[in-house]
């Protein structure tokens, strides 16, 4: 489908006929919709977890039967050998968020890979010591940066900057954050912010702030949890230091899914960079031979601690395969196209800002596919209302409700028919 110059149309007929056009349409058919009032759900709330490939219970039920059939030997006879699976994701993880293979690894989850990766990634000094993130960051990266900080001595107050939007706005000037950058280079160790931030949908310029914390002696990590799988991303070109997201939310992995890590190659082959270390990440040549002396894999792997949790993994690989058979730039290209239409379909509502407020970034170079509506009269009700009518969205304190079509399996007419049950919540007449 060619969306270039698309003109939006406010009809039910133009949204379906966009869904025709839509060569990645079929992709739908590979998800399981919940139902709500015995239909299908407006399910939009991808961006907290992602709907269930049909796949997955196929490649779980596998390893179930290797398990099932051959006990132990499962781990080097299975129709995937456990002790390779790890091995079996990295180059389709590598293509979600641009970086080479061996730079990727899927394993644990995100906080506790973050930890993992501050362990290596924040060593301060008496005089370098500082953490620059954003105002408003997900909560778990707020909670490791303070108990990271506190675990070296550190004062928390002193030690994180938190950027925050100007005075009556609601996201981040990239002009500001490399204003800050510049501001405490001397004193900088690490910047560690989220790729988007969770509650804005605010996309942040990753590359020129990895170039400005290089420039600053600093070392860049990402929180991806909301990019991966919805945004493209190129971590190997940008040259980020780390970075780490979850797969249950674009990536359609399962709750508590498994979680994944990128280190850059000037890193991931540097055997003497400090690390935590586990018997799953030691060079899996000697493994097995249970000797002392940690010797780390090359690459990602080395971080890994303790041996692949098959079954998450196995619901990953099986998602996977559907990005790989996608592609990136193609849901990217749609994404944009989906996205756009909510907002065009929001914009011609007839509610004024005191009434409904979109937060997200009205450049879509500059979000993914949510959008942040900030309801002003009666958020929690709206929400119920929109709730009873059969969509499924995601509620934020104080009066946030995040809206999120995603290209795998979200239409167009999805999109139209969530604008006019928005219309009748909020009261708005034509």
């Amino acid at each position: 489908m060619n969306y270039q110059h698309l003109e939006y149309q406010n009809t039910l007929d133009f949204a379906r006929d966009l869904d025709r056009q839509d060569a990645l349409h079929h992709f739908r058919d590979q998800f399981y919709i919940p139902s709500v009032n015995n239909k299908d759900s407006i399910y939009l709330c991808g961006n907290s977890l992602g709907l269930q490939p049909k796949t997955a219970r196929i490649a779980a039920e596998q390893e179930f039967w290797d398990w099932q059939n051959l006990g132990v030997e499962g781990h080097f006879h299975g129709t995937n050998p456990w002790v390779h699976y790890h091995e079996y994701l990295q180059e389709k993880e590598a293509r979600v968020v641009g970086a080479q293979p061996d730079e990727v690894v899927v394993m644990n989850n995100l906080t506790t890979n973050l930890h993992l990766m501050l362990v290596s990634f924040y060593r301060p000094t008496p005089f370098r010591y500082k953490i620059i993130t954003e105002a408003g960051a997900f909560p778990s990266d707020q909670y490791a940066l303070e108990t990271q900080v506190r675990y070296h001595g550190l004062d928390t107050d002193e030690a994180i900057i938190e950027l925050a939007p100007r005075p009556g706005e609601h996201t981040l000037h990239t002009e500001d954050i490399l204003a800050a950058i510049r501001e405490h280079a001397d004193e900088l160790a690490l910047i560690m912010m989220g790729g988007i931030n969770y509650y804005t949908g605010q996309v942040f310029d990753m590359a020129a702030i990895t170039r400005a914390g290089h420039e600053a002696g600093a070392q860049v990590g990402f929180d991806l949890a909301h990019a991966a799988g919805n945004i493209l991303l190129n971590l190997h070109d940008w040259d980020v230091d780390f970075a780490v997201w979850c797969t249950y939310k674009y990536l359609n992995s399962g709750p508590g899914g498994v979680g994944g890590t990128f280190v850059h190659a000037r890193h991931a082959h540097a055997s003497g960079i400090p690390r935590f270390g586990g018997w799953w990440g030691h060079n899996k040549e000697e493994r097995f031979q249970m000797r002392k002396g940690f010797k780390p894999m090359p690459g990602a792997a080395g971080w890994q601690l303790s041996n692949a949790s098959i079954f998450p993994m196995a619901i990953h690989k099986a998602s996977l395969d559907i990005f790989d058979a996608a592609t990136m730039p193609a849901l990217r290209a749609k994404s944009e196209k989906l996205t756009g239409y909510l907002e065009y379909l929001i914009n011609h509502l007839g509610a004024t800002q005191e009434i409904l407020e979109i937060i997200t970034p009205a450049d879509p170079a500059w979000r993914g596919c949510q959008l942040s509506l900030l309801v002003h009269q009666n958020g929690r009700q709206v929400f119920e209302k929109l709730t009873q009518a059969g969509v499924i969205l995601d509620w934020r304190e104080p009066n946030v409700i995040r809206v999120a079509p995603t290209p795998l399996y979200n239409t167009f007419e999805d999109v139209f028919c969530f604008a006019e049950i928005l219309r009748q919540s909020l009261a708005v007449k034509d």
